[in-house]
């Protein structure tokens, strides 16, 4: 979409929410407010981008009497290029999840209870980066190791309610799908010898209702009975639920609710999840069968992360980040680790954008 038309569509939004009727319909008013979170810093960039040169054009006339003026037009003229760059960046086509909360699973791999142990210290991780950045989490489901690990645990990782972000969850945590390997000495090892293990992350764009419609005659649903620590109806009523998805085989289950119904609920929301996640990864190939993202992935035969304890020592394979804090990475301090994953698909986009032009 060409710029003029980005700044009409932001203009007749802003119209719309103004108009007290709009706000009847609640999933109007907030379709309509996160399109405006999103086109806000195109057309904010766009009116200082256009002050500024005027105010270039005036400094510039104003030097040819008075020298002074002529650092300034150079300070202008550099604030513009900045101006030019943020506003090339924005203008790159989104991600059209890029505003959605994400459906997060842990699962342990090689390596047996060490495997298990570290998806559960990837789950704190994940869960203080959510903390520190001001989003809510929500364990849906979960299967707990004999020796306090997880042999695997989902998670839903949401902005807080009635936050009009036009960045949302997905969009900083899209890339952290994929095999993540650790190096260490494990608890259970006595001869102190370092072991390397592995564990599988899935991250799906959390899906709406009206985003996957499931037809209920494509679901096969079986219950069964719970099993590990729980509350009383653990291990004592057929609470657990096993849904799968005849046409793509997709099998999911639920176990950490009381209830069949809320099992049910909760196994539903991971399975509309990963029917969007497949949509979507069936349209881009059919879009660009050989273009491939650097470092968007979600296969888990992929290892995108080494987590190596003895030196401390963080690195993405796929962009070739490293850094000694992985003791802070993993109480939380992630940043700078999904930093450097976005900045490397914003330049991607940036290349292919250019060779299109």
């Amino acid at each position: 979409m060409k710029l003029d038309e980005l700044i009409s569509e932001y203009t007749d939004i802003e119209g719309r929410l103004a108009d007290p009727s709009v706000h009847a319909d609640q999933a109007l008013a907030r379709r309509l407010g996160k399109r405006y979170a999103q086109l806000r810093p195109i057309v904010e960039t766009y009116r200082e981008l256009g002050s500024t040169e005027d105010d270039l054009a005036a400094a510039r006339e104003l030097a040819g009497e008075d020298p002074a003026f002529a650092a300034e037009a150079d300070d202008l003229q550099r604030h513009a290029g900045e101006l030019e760059e943020r506003l090339r960046h924005l203008l790159l086509p989104r991600d059209p999840s890029d505003d959605k909360d994400v459906i997060l699973e842990i699962k342990a791999g090689e390596g047996g209870e060490e495997s298990a142990l570290f998806a559960g210290d990837l789950l704190r991780m994940y869960l203080r980066y959510a903390e520190r950045t001001g989003w809510k989490t929500e364990i849906i489901d979960s299967h707990p190791s004999d020796l306090g690990g997880y042999k695997d645990v989902t998670v839903a990782v949401k902005n807080k309610s009635g936050t009009a972000d036009a960045e949302g969850v997905w969009t900083r945590l899209k890339f952290e799908g994929g095999v993540h390997r650790v190096q260490r000495v494990p608890a259970t090892e006595s001869q102190g010898r370092i072991h390397t293990s592995a564990v599988g992350v899935l991250v799906t764009p959390e899906a709406e209702e009206v985003d996957v419609q499931i037809d209920p005659n494509d679901l096969r649903i079986d219950v069964y009975r719970s099993s590990g620590p729980g509350g009383q109806s653990v291990n004592t009523t057929d609470s657990a639920v096993r849904i799968t998805h005849l046409p793509t085989g997709v099998v999911v289950s639920c176990q950490n609710e009381k209830s069949q119904l809320q099992n049910k609920e909760q196994a539903l929301r991971i399975l509309r999840s990963r029917l969007l996640a497949m949509a979507q990864e069936e349209a881009e190939a059919a879009a660009s069968a050989e273009r491939k993202s650097q470092v968007r992935t979600v296969d888990r035969s992929e290892r995108v992360r080494t987590y190596n304890y003895p030196e401390n020592r963080i690195s993405d394979h796929r962009v070739g980040y490293k850094a000694y804090n992985l003791d802070q990475v993993l109480d939380g301090d992630l940043h700078n680790v999904v930093q450097a994953l976005v900045d490397a698909d914003t330049e991607r986009r940036l290349a292919e954008a250019q060779q299109s032009s």
